[in-house]
């Protein structure tokens, strides 16, 4: 299995308990992902982020519809937090969010460790699914600052 890395970081105007709120609520992800995808929590109402936690989404990709569930691994409220997939398209999928005071903002950051299904066949898609994680990545970083501001 090879595994890969994204890593991306960003820096917002806002303090670190506002953008740790942001992204501590689950039902958020849907507002920081592309229409495109039709992404949705189905797990239903306020789901309380703590180690075990987990969290069940829908989405299509290239017009296929994937379930994913994930759970949070680690939880440190206001300064990091990771989410493992249990179920979904990938063999991995492990991201780490980190969020540390930067002046008077916040530094984000993401790490994603993955790994695609079907070894070593299924590595012919990665410049495919890289460049679909990409642009993800691109709206969600794009996004995220008129949605901290409104």
């Amino acid at each position: 299995m090879r595994i890969h890395r994204l890593e991306r970081e960003q820096s917002l105007p806002h303090p670190v308990e506002t953008v740790f709120a942001f992204f501590a609520a689950a039902h958020n992800l849907e507002r920081l992902t592309p229409p495109l995808l039709r992404f949705e929590v189905l797990t239903g109402g306020d789901i309380e982020m703590r180690p075990g936690a987990l969290i069940e989404y829908r989405l299509r990709l290239r017009g296929v519809a994937v379930d994913w569930l994930t759970r949070i691994e680690e939880w440190e409220p206001g300064a990091r937090f990771v989410d493992m997939q249990l179920a979904g398209p990938y063999r991995l999928w492990h991201h780490t969010h980190t969020f540390e005071p930067s002046g008077s903002g916040t530094l984000m950051r993401d790490t994603v460790r993955y790994a695609l299904p079907a070894w070593p066949v299924g590595e012919l898609a990665h410049p495919l699914v890289r460049c679909d994680i990409d642009r993800i990545f691109d709206f969600r970083r794009d996004a995220i600052a008129g949605l901290l501001t409104s």
